[in-house]
């Protein structure tokens, strides 16, 4: 059990936050397989501080989501804490603060990774937040801007001081985005110097791999990111190459239930197609209509379809 603060985090293994990834449905699906809390995608807190209902939608979640926790992320101390204590009302469990986004329009603003060049400014925010909040104040960071700046020490340290209750660790640089190798050496040697949980991220493709991750680094807790796209199971030690078609399928219809409820038949569909292109990879009984099933926009014909495969496969058996 990881303790944030006051909140109990009931395993160690989850999805890490994703933006246009990790929805309500996509969290929800993560957390009945196992995931062991949940992030919200990132949302801007200059939208939150002038009530932008766009980004107050990403903040939706199910009660079975919890423990959730609300990552922004900002450049400007007095409008993060505003929005922060804005968002409080919505009853996270915990408010992340992102400083580990690559993305160029949110990095060279000085936003996301972008923090990592103010190290003191940092911790001065996460200060703030931490005296304007009853809730416990996390951050989620890089190791640097690049090879030649990898502060990653520094500022674990000064988030540390400034009263941060975890910190998760991407093992890259915003210079590397998603290239090349997280390097986990260096979030073991995070974990080595730290007292608050520190949860590991980059490059997890398995259960197996995550465990190795966890006792190789001994950080409290890892997270998945890409890897966990169209494959909840991950968080549950199941091998999706071991599934049945029918196991792939009710899954996947059960996902897009979610997405229909919370978006609607057509958007949800919509949303829902980066999560099938990987949830049938690879599998032979749609092989002819995966490019049909990647276009639809009726999710009653894409229903109808997967039973249709489903159905000729029993009768074959």
């Amino acid at each position: 059990m990881i303790r944030i603060g006051s909140v109990e985090i009931p395993g160690w293994l989850a999805m890490s936050p994703m933006a246009g990834i990790s929805d309500s449905p996509t969290r929800t699906m993560a957390r009945r397989y196992g995931s062991a809390f949940s992030y919200t995608e990132f949302v801007s807190t200059d939208s939150l501080a002038v009530g932008s209902k766009k980004a107050l939608s990403l903040l939706r979640f199910r009660e079975e989501e919890r423990p959730i926790t609300f990552q922004i992320f900002g450049n400007k101390l007095e409008i993060i804490v505003d929005a922060a204590k804005r968002i409080r009302e919505l009853n996270p469990d915990i408010i992340d603060l992102n400083m580990g986004c690559p993305a160029r329009n949110v990095s060279m603003r000085g936003s996301g990774v972008g923090l990592l060049r103010k190290p003191v400014y940092a911790g001065k925010i996460i200060e703030e937040m931490r005296k304007a909040l009853d809730i416990p104040v996390t951050a989620k960071i890089r190791l640097g801007w690049d090879d030649s700046s990898r502060n990653y020490m520094e500022v674990s340290r000064i988030l540390e001081e400034s009263g941060v209750m975890a910190i998760s660790v991407h093992g890259r640089t915003r210079e590397m985005g998603y290239s090349g190798k997280a390097d986990w050496d260096a979030i073991a040697d995070i974990k080595s110097e730290r007292k608050v949980p520190i949860f590991g991220n980059g490059d997890v493709s398995s259960y197996e791999e995550a465990v190795r991750r966890k006792e190789e680094s001994k950080v409290d807790g890892v997270l998945v990111g890409r890897n966990s796209i169209g494959n909840p199971w991950i968080f549950s030690n199941i091998k999706k190459e071991n599934l049945s078609f029918e196991e792939i399928v009710s899954t996947t219809l059960n996902h897009l239930q979610l997405m229909r409820e919370t978006f609607g038949d057509k958007y949800g569909l919509i949303l829902l197609r980066k999560h099938l292109v990987r949830y049938i990879q690879s599998r032979k009984e749609v092989e002819s209509k995966r490019l049909e099933l990647l276009k639809m926009e009726d999710p009653e014909k894409l229903i109808q379809i997967l039973h249709e495969a489903q159905n000729s496969l029993s009768l074959v058996s």
